[in-house]
This record gives C-alpha cells, sequence and structure tokens, in this order.
C-alpha cells in the first residue's frame, strides 16, 4: 500500500475534492492517508486561490517538501485546485520537482496523469474544464471513511457564471454546471447509508442548481423536496447567490422540516453603488426584502452573510451604509474580510485611494458590530433544548462532546460517547465567545 499526503486550503468546496481525490487514489492505486508528508509516496496540495498572495503560498509549501524526493525516488507531488487551474505550466516552470498539475474540474483524471508522469518522465499538467465530465467518473457513492459519522457533504453544482467584478472563481472553476439529479440522489443515499445524519448540499452559487427531475425542468427549491424525502435528518445548503434566491426556495423554508433554520447568503457591501462596482447584480433593498421575506418563512431562521470591507472607491458613507444592513437584518454571525485583490479580474484595475489603515478601521468596526448581534444571539439561546447532532468530542476536553444546533452554533457538553453520531436534546446553560456550553436533558 502506497501511502497519500493530501493538504486542503480553502472552502468546502475544495474540502469535498479533497475527499473525492482519496477516494479517486484509494480506488485506483490503493493509496492510504499519510499523516506527515515524510510518509508519503503521494503528496497532493489542494489549493484555493480566493486570498492574496495565495499562490506565494503555495510555493512556499511546496519548497519545504521538494527535499523529500532526494529520500525517496518514488515520491510525487502534485498541485491541484484554484491556484492550479490558474497558474497551469507556470507551477512547473518555477517549481520543476513537481509531477502533476491539475484544476477543480480534472481531479478525476488524477490516476491517469500520474501514469502518463510515471510513464514519459515529463510533469503533467491538465487544468481544463470538462464540465459534467468530473462528476460522471468520481464514485457517486463514498469508498472510504467520512470525516464524522454525523455529518457529510455533497457537491450539486461547480463554477460560478456571475462574473463579480472582484472574483476570481470563474475564471478558476469555470462557469455554472449542475449535477444530475440521480447522481445527487445516489450518493447522499450512500452516505446516509453510511450513518449520515446531516448533508450540506455544496456549490459555489448552490442555488443555480438546475436540472432535470422525472422528465421535468427543475431548479433547486424542486431538488431540496426530493432530496428531503431521502432517510436523512436534516439538510443545510451553501453558498447561496441573492441574484438566485427564489420564492419557490423562501417557501421551502417554511415547508421542509428537515431545511435547517439557517441561510448563509453573501451580501457584500449595503452600499448600491459598490453592489454595481463589484457587478452583484442586486440592491441592498432587494437584499432586504429577500431577508425579510425569509425570516417570515422561517420565523427564527439565522442569517449570515459575507462582507468585502475597503472594495476600491468605498467611502465613509458606503460603508456606514454596510454598518445599518447588518444592523438592521440581525446578522447572526458572518464572515468580513479586506478587499483582497485578485489578479486578471476587473476590480483588479480599479483605483483604489483608501488608505490601508483606514480599511483595517472599518473591518474592526464592522467585525465589532457582528460579534456583538452573534453574541446576542447566543445569549437568548441559555435555557432553552436545542435538537443537537453530536459530532465528535470536545477539541479542548476530550471527556466531553461537541455537537451543533439547528442554527449552526458549536455546543460543549457531557456525554458518553455512544451519541456521537446521533441527535440529542440539549439544554443551553452557557454562551461563551464562540460556542455554547449545556447539558443533556434527560
Amino acid at each position: 500500500m502506497g501511502k497519500l499526503y493530501l493538504r486542503t486550503f480553502g472552502c468546502q468546496m475544495n474540502e469535498y475534492d479533497s475527499a473525492k481525490i482519496a477516494d479517486v487514489l484509494r480506488e485506483a492505486e490503493g493509496l492510504e492517508p499519510a499523516a506527515q508528508p515524510e510518509e508519503a509516496d503521494l503528496i497532493v496540495f489542494n489549493t484555493c486561490s480566493v486570498r492574496e498572495k495565495a499562490q506565494e503560498k503555495v510555493f512556499a509549501d511546496l519548497g519545504r517538501v521538494k527535499h523529500l524526493k532526494r529520500g525517496n525516488p518514488r515520491l510525487m507531488i502534485a498541485v491541484g485546485g484554484c491556484v492550479a487551474s490558474q497558474e497551469g505550466p507556470g507551477i512547473v516552470a518555477r517549481a520543476p520537482y513537481v509531477d502533476v498539475v491539475f484544476g477543480p474540474q480534472t481531479l478525476h483524471r488524477l490516476p491517469a496523469l500520474l501514469a502518463k508522469r510515471r510513464a514519459s518522465g515529463e510533469p503533467q499538467v491538465d487544468v481544463s474544464f470538462p464540465e459534467i465530465e468530473k462528476f460522471d467518473h468520481l464514485p457517486a457513492a463514498p469508498k472510504g471513511e467520512m470525516p464524522t459519522r454525523a455529518s457529510a457533504f455533497v457537491s450539486i453544482m461547480e463554477g460560478c457564471s456571475k462574473y463579480c467584478s472582484f472574483c476570481v472563481v470563474p475564471y478558476t472553476r469555470g462557469e455554472e454546471v449542475s449535477r444530475p439529479f440521480d447522481d445527487i440522489v445516489a450518493e447522499i443515499a450512500g452516505l446516509a447509508a453510511q450513518g449520515a445524519k446531516e448533508v450540506t448540499l455544496l456549490g459555489q452559487n448552490v442555488n443555480a442548481w438546475r436540472g432535470t427531475i422525472d422528465g421535468a425542468a427543475a431548479d433547486f427549491a424542486e431538488l431540496l423536496h426530493f432530496v428531503s424525502e431521502l432517510p436523512v435528518e436534516r439538510l443545510r445548503y451553501t453558498t447561496s447567490h441573492p441574484r438566485e434566491f427564489t420564492q419557490r426556495l423562501i417557501d421551502a423554508h417554511a415547508q421542509l422540516d428537515k431545511l435547517a433554520p439557517q441561510v448563509h447568503l453573501p451580501v457584500q457591501s449595503g452600499s448600491d453603488r459598490v453592489l454595481a462596482a463589484m457587478k452583484r447584480g442586486y440592491t441592498a433593498l432587494e437584499y432586504r426584502s429577500i431577508a425579510r421575506r425569509l425570516k417570515q418563512a422561517r420565523p427564527g431562521l439565522s442569517l449570515t452573510s459575507d462582507f468585502i470591507v475597503g472594495f476600491p472607491g468605498e467611502t465613509q458613507k458606503d460603508f456606514e451604509s454596510t454598518l445599518r444592513l447588518a444592523a438592521e437584518l440581525e446578522f447572526d454571525g458572518s464572515f468580513s474580510f479586506l478587499y483582497s485583490r485578485r489578479p486578471g479580474t476587473p476590480a483588479a484595475e480599479l483605483r483604489d485611494d483608501t488608505p490601508a489603515e483606514e480599511k483595517s478601521a472599518r473591518l474592526r468596526r464592522l467585525q465589532q458590530q457582528l460579534d456583538a448581534q452573534a453574541r446576542k444571539v447566543s445569549v437568548s439561546m441559555v435555557g432553552t433544548t436545542q435538537r443537537v447532532l453530536v459530532e465528535s468530542f470536545s477539541r479542548k476536553d476530550r471527556s466531553e462532546l461537541a455537537g451543533r444546533t439547528a442554527n449552526n452554533r458549536i455546543v460543549n457538553f457531557p456525554g458518553e460517547a455512544a451519541l456521537v453520531g446521533s441527535f440529542a436534546d440539549v439544554r443551553v446553560t452557557a454562551a461563551l465567545a464562540h460556542s455554547l456550553r449545556g447539558e443533556l436533558v434527560k
């Protein structure tokens, strides 16, 4: 048995892709996981290019493992993911000890690329966009063990066709391609058979999914109705886009008990002027309308979001609009970042006169507000009983368990190991900075 060291950077889509890479290599080459790169016969870096200096970080990581080839002549090094897609042959030109470069859409070709590398002695690069081929060639059901017995991810679409001016995803993952309905059902059924209680549907714009169900055209809301009939107890999805958030999808939150009362819906800015420069395709008023209708359809729903602070040309007035929107919609925890200029995107050419110190001050102010809002929700949960999916042991105390509430909060509580992988009723006893404390309801 050979050994695979696989390191993943970035989003949940990359985590999902890495699980599939491991499955493909286990099936084709018999590779089993290695805990350290020194133990491996194949090292794979699955990269992300969303943040600034992502390429430099990849080359730094490659530099830390290149010496391992001297001690293991069989060792091969592969780079996949979005940086691989963006840089392509440039990776081999700069790091000639890399054997294979593959993109997010060609991970299923990795065994063949490795075989060609061994046969020809030449590095192999394939960062094409073969659309649905990736889904056609991946195992429909998981072959290895899931990260936990309780929850799992299922990719239902790839890529993005929105072309927001700041975003590199359309150039690294291609345009939107939806996975066939039958394949989605087969994978979820396989995960349920292995004990998964919760499934999260993944996509760069997950609610842009379109397909055919029973011979008829179907959208994401229709998919949710069918998937909710499968033997899993809770459904989530991420990441959704406001332009695809239809009334049918809002209605699904009122109609489907299995759908978690939590939605992550990136807004990026509360300023119409900035949203237009970002090419987001909606106004702040339109976003507010979606949020309000969602909360009417599902009272108590937790809404989280993404924010970009310091986009080129953002004024203090624009930023104040973001603060007002965040307060008005009572976001329950969100991700917020300073704008990161990505080469090749339209926004990279925009003039940007705002000092870095001012941008950082704005980010701190927004994060403090968002943290306070999330804290308020956590405090309101003290004394309530929550249906918790027990995922693992607590990271800080192995004698305790850690679970996730329906609104996606971590709760640590005393309990027996046999509860891992199942649902439990937990009374929340305290709200901490980034988690909750609780006790089992007997």
